[in-house]
C-alpha cells in the first residue's frame, strides 16, 4: 500500500480542495454561458410603417404587482373588485400569463420586456442588487422602442430592478429595494404617492409601477396571510385611480393600462421554482376601447381549468410584440413572443390584423436564422404549397423558407393568420427547447477531472439519486433516512457493549432519536409538503407564550455555558459581565427585529420589555453586541458559543429553540464517546439534516433573505450575500464548529492526522457529490425540468462546496479545532 507522508498528504489535500472551485468554474462557464443575442435596434420595413400609423394607442402606463398570482385577481377570493368589475363590463381581457423557470424578478421582467428568454445565471444575478453586468441598456427592448417614438419619455417608480436593467432610461424615477421584506406598506406607499401627478403630466408616453408590497406578505406570511386581501384591494384602488383618470383626462384618452405579475408563488409564499402558483401570474389588458370587442367574460369564473390556470393561457414573452403592435413601434429584435390574437380585431381591417403577424413572424425568422446561422434559399412561383412540418429539426432552411414564402404572401393556404400563428407557436416552442447553448467540452473537462474521487456506498447511493428530479426536490427525505439509519447503526454498537454503561447509552441513543424526529417536523420544505403542518410555521405562531419560552430558555442556556466555560485570560466577575452583556444584546435585538417583522410572534410581556429600547435603530443593536467579542476568549468553546451566538442572530426567530435541541444532541454525542471516524459521518449527517430541517430545500424559492440586513446600512454585495449564507446554512454552521469539539476529546490520535483524516473524509463526499450533480445537469440538459430542479440543485452545490466545504468546515472549523 502507498503511503505518504504528512506534509504530502497534506499538499494532496489542499490540491484536491483547490481542484473544487475551480471546476466549478469551468463548468459553469459551460453550463450557464451568456445567451447570444442580436444587437441593435429593430426598425420597420416599408410595410409596415402603415400599420404604425393605426396603432390604437398612444401611451401604456405598466403595472407590475410582484407575485401576483392569477387567483389574486380572478377568484371569489380576490380583493380586486373593481378590475373583476372591469373584466364583466369588456373594459378589460384577462388572460394567465405562464413564466418560465427561474420565476424571480429579474429574469421575468427581461421576459416581458424583451420577449426573449433568459438566461438561468440571471437566478444569481438577481441577488446581486449592485450588478449591472446584466443591463438591458444595449438590448433592444419594448421600453427603448417606446423612448424612440417622437417625444417618447418614460418615467417609473417601484422596484430598483427597473433602473439595474435599463439605466439613464428614464425622465424621472424613484425605486424602492425588493430584498427588505419586512415592509407591507411603506414600499407601496412610496409608488403610490406619485401616480396622481404624472397621471396630470403629458410629457411621457410608457410609465412603469412595480409594487412590491404583495410579494413581501407572501414570503412572511405565505399567500393566506390576513394581510394578503387588504393589500389586493389597496392594489384594485390603484387601478380604479388610474382608469377613472384613464376615463376624464384628456391626454389619456388613448392610454393603455396593463396590470401583470412577475411570477406567482407557491403555497409557503416563495417563487423560484416551477409549482403551478408560481408560474401562473396574472395578466389584464385595460382600456374602455377593449369593449367594443370582448366578450364581456365572467369573472370570477365558475369553472377555472385548474387553481392557477384562468382564461386564455400565454406565454409572459407575448407580452412584448402585443405591447409592439397596440403602441405602434417595431418589435424587439430578440422576442420570441407572439402577438395575443384576441387583441387583433382592434385593427378593423384583416390586411392590418395579417400585416402586425407578418411583421411578428419575420422578426422570428430572422431571429432563427441568426441562431442556427443557416442561410434560406428564396423559393418564389412555381412549387406546390409548402407545409410546416417542425418534426425534422434538422431541415430548417425548407422550413424558413417556406414560412418567409407565407410571410410574403406569395404562396400557402387559407387563411393566413392561423397559418403564420401556427408558424410562430412551433418556433416558438423549438427556440425555448434550444434556448440553452452548451459548451459540452467544458462540461465533459470538469467531469472527467473530478471523477476519480468519488467513492463507494453512501456517496454512489446519493450520486445516483441526483440523476431523479423528485428525489433532488425531496432531497431532505434522503439526509433524514440516513441519519435515523446511522443512528441505528451506533444504537447496535452501544448493545454490543457489555458494561454498566450499556442501558444509560441506549437512553441517549433513544433519546436522540427523539430530538431528531422533533427536528425533521421543525419546519416543512421540498416541494410536496411545502404547505404542510409544521412546528415552526404552525404550531409556535398558535403558541407564542411556549415560543419564546423555548427562545429565553436557549440565550440562557448559551449565557450559562459561556460564564461556565470563562477564559484563564478573563477575571470571572468581567467573564460573567461580558457573557450576560452579550447575550443580553443579542436576545433584545431578536426580540426587537421581531417586533418590526413579525410582530405577531410577539406576546405582550417581551414588548414591555423592549419599549426602554424602541427608539435605538435595529442596525445599532445588530452591531452593538459583537463589540465585547473582541477580548481575550480564545479557548475552542467559548469560540463555539460566540459563533452560535452570532448564528442565533442570523435565525428567524421560530427557528432559534432548534439550537437548543443541538445542544442537547451535542451532549448526547459526548458521552457517547465516538470514534473520530465515526463523529466525521455523523457531523455530515447533522450538517445536512440540520440544514433542512431549518427549512432549506434544492429550490431558488426556500432561500432566507429576512437577516441578510442585519446591521448593514445599506447594500453591500459581501456583506449581504455572506449574510445570506450564514442565515441559510446557520444549522451546518453550528455542526462544523462543534464537531470539532467532539473531535478534540480523542488526544490519543495524533491531532493533525485526526484533522486531516476528518477533512479528507468532508473533501471527498463535497467533490463526489459535485461530480454526480454536474454529471446529472450534463446528461439531463435537454430534461424537462433542467432549469426548473438540476440547475437550482447545481447553484446549492456550489454553496455546499465553496461556502460550507471550504470555508466553514475547512478553514473555521480547523481554527477552531487547533485552539
Amino acid at each position: 500500500m502507498l503511503s505518504l507522508s504528512p506534509r504530502a498528504s497534506i499538499g494532496l489535500l489542499v490540491f484536491a480542495n483547490l481542484l473544487i472551485p475551480l471546476a466549478i468554474v469551468i463548468f459553469a462557464l459551460g453550463f450557464f454561458p451568456y445567451k447570444p443575442f442580436l444587437s441593435g435596434k429593430s426598425v420597420f420595413d416599408n410595410e409596415d410603417t402603415e400599420l404604425a400609423q393605426k396603432a390604437p394607442y398612444d401611451k401604456v402606463i405598466f403595472m407590475v404587482v410582484d407575485a401576483l398570482r392569477s387567483d389574486f385577481v380572478f377568484s371569489h377570493r380576490s380583493g380586486f373588485a373593481f378590475t373583476q368589475g372591469l373584466i364583466r363590463s369588456g373594459a378589460a381581457m384577462p388572460f394567465t400569463a405562464h413564466a418560465t423557470s427561474p420565476t424571480i424578478t429579474m429574469p421575468r421582467v427581461k421576459a416581458m420586456t424583451t420577449g426573449s428568454i433568459p438566461s438561468f445565471l440571471d437566478v444569481i444575478l438577481n441577488f446581486a442588487e449592485s450588478d449591472t453586468s446584466s443591463t438591458l441598456a444595449y438590448q433592444d427592448t419594448w421600453l427603448s422602442q417606446l423612448r424612440a417614438k417622437p417625444g417618447g419619455n418614460l418615467v417609473m417608480y417601484g422596484d430598483d430592478t427597473w433602473l439595474k436593467l435599463f439605466p439613464g432610461m428614464f425622465l424621472r424615477a424613484e425605486g424602492t429595494t425588493s430584498f427588505f421584506v419586512s415592509d407591507f406598506t411603506e414600499v407601496d406607499a412610496n409608488v403610490t404617492k406619485h401616480v396622481p401627478y404624472e397621471l396630470n403630466q403629458t410629457d411621457w408616453n410608457g410609465m412603469i409601477l412595480h409594487y412590491l408590497g404583495l410579494d413581501h406578505i407572501g414570503h412572511k406570511s405565505g399567500p393566506r396571510s390576513t394581510h394578503m386581501i387588504p393589500k389586493q384591494m389597496e392594489m384594485d384602488d390603484v387601478i380604479k385611480q388610474i382608469y377613472e383618470a384613464l376615463e376624464s383626462m384628456d391626454h389619456l384618452k388613448s392610454t393603455l393600462l396593463v396590470l401583470c405579475g412577475d411570477h406567482g408563488m407557491n403555497d409557503a409564499g416563495n417563487h423560484g421554482g416551477s409549482t403551478p402558483g408560481e408560474t401562473s401570474p396574472a395578466l389584464v389588458f385595460i382600456s374602455s376601447k377593449l369593449r367594443t370587442i370582448s366578450s364581456k367574460v365572467e369573472c370570477p369564473p365558475a369553472n377555472p381549468a385548474s387553481d392557477f390556470q384562468y382564461y386564455k393561457i400565454i406565454e409572459q414573452s407575448d407580452i412584448a410584440p402585443t405591447l409592439a403592435g397596440l403602441l405602434g413601434f417595431p418589435i424587439p429584435l430578440n422576442n420570441l413572443g407572439i402577438v395575443i390574437p384576441e387583441l387583433l380585431q382592434l385593427w378593423p381591417d384583416e390586411r392590418s390584423q395579417t400585416q402586425l403577424l407578418f411583421q411578428n413572424a419575420r422578426q422570428v425568422l430572422r431571429l432563427l436564422k441568426a441562431t442556427f446561422n443557416h442561410p434560406a434559399p428564396d423559393y418564389r412561383g412555381g412549387h406546390e404549397p409548402c407545409e410546416l412540418s417542425f418534426s425534422d429539426e434538422q431541415n430548417f432552411q425548407q422550413q424558413w423558407a417556406c414560412a418567409e414564402s407565407i410571410v410574403r404572401g406569395e404562396r400557402g393556404p387559407s387563411p393566413k393568420q392561423s397559418r403564420l400563428l401556427e408558424f410562430l407557436r412551433r418556433a416558438q416552442t423549438i427556440m425555448n427547447r434550444t434556448s440553452s447553448n452548451y459548451d459540452i467540452r467544458m462540461l465533459r473537462l470538469t467531469n472527467a477531472g473530478l471523477a476519480g474521487s468519488s467513492f463507494a456506498i453512501l456517496l454512489l447511493t446519493y450520486g445516483a439519486l441526483t440523476f431523479a428530479s423528485s428525489y433532488v426536490e425531496e432531497e431532505h427525505q434522503f439526509w433524514y433516512w440516513m441519519l435515523s439509519g446511522w443512528l441505528g447503526i451506533l444504537g447496535i454498537k452501544v448493545l454490543r457493549v457489555q458494561d454498566q454503561r450499556r442501558s444509560a447509552h441506549a437512553t441517549l441513543l433513544l433519546m436522540l432519536l427523539a430530538t431528531t424526529r422533533m427536528a425533521r417536523r421543525w419546519n416543512q420544505t421540498g416541494q410536496k409538503h411545502a404547505g404542510a403542518t409544521d412546528i415552526a410555521k404552525h404550531f409556535l405562531p398558535a403558541h407564542r407564550v411556549t415560543l419564546w419560552i423555548l427562545v429565553v430558555a436557549t440565550f440562557l442556556h448559551l449565557t450559562y455555558g459561556i460564564i461556565q466555560r470563562g477564559s484563564p485570560k478573563v477575571v470571572p466577575s468581567t467573564a460573567m459581565v461580558i457573557a450576560i452583556f452579550t447575550c443580553l444584546a443579542t436576545f433584545v435585538f431578536k426580540a426587537a427585529f421581531t417586533t418590526a417583522d413579525s410582530p405577531e410572534l410577539l406576546p405582550q410581556l417581551p414588548r414591555f420589555i423592549l419599549r426602554p429600547f424602541k427608539d435605538i435603530s435595529l442596525i445599532y443593536q445588530a452591531r452593538v453586541k459583537v463589540l465585547p467579542q473582541a477580548g481575550g476568549w480564545y479557548e475552542a468553546r467559548t469560540l463555539h458559543s460566540i459563533v452560535t451566538l452570532f448564528l442565533l442572530n442570523q435565525t428567524r426567530i421560530n427557528n432559534v429553540p432548534l439550537f437548543l435541541i443541538f445542544e442537547i444532541q451535542l451532549y448526547i454525542l459526548e458521552v457517547l464517546e465516538l470514534s473520530p471516524d465515526e463523529l466525521t459521518l455523523t457531523s455530515i449527517f447533522m450538517q445536512y439534516s440540520s440544514f433542512f430541517a431549518m427549512g432549506g430545500s434544492n429550490a431558488i424559492s426556500s432561500i432566507d433573505l429576512s437577516n441578510a440586513y442585519n446591521g448593514v446600512s445599506g447594500y453591500n454585495i459581501v456583506a449581504v450575500g455572506t449574510f445570506t449564507f450564514i442565515g441559510n446554512w446557520a444549522g451546518a454552521i453550528w455542526w462544523s464548529s462543534a464537531t470539532c469539539l467532539l473531535l478534540q476529546r480523542h488526544r490519543e490520535v495524533v491531532p493533525s492526522e485526526q484533522l486531516l483524516r476528518h477533512l479528507s473524509i468532508c473533501t471527498s463526499l463535497v467533490a463526489s457529490s459535485l461530480f454526480f450533480v454536474m454529471l446529472a445537469c450534463a446528461l439531463l440538459r435537454a430534461h424537462l425540468f433542467v432549469w426548473t430542479v438540476f440547475s437550482p440543485k447545481y447553484l446549492y452545490s456550489i454553496a455546499w462546496s465553496l461556502g460550507q466545504h471550504l470555508c466553514v468546515n475547512s478553514v473555521l472549523a480547523s481554527l477552531i479545532f487547533w485552539l
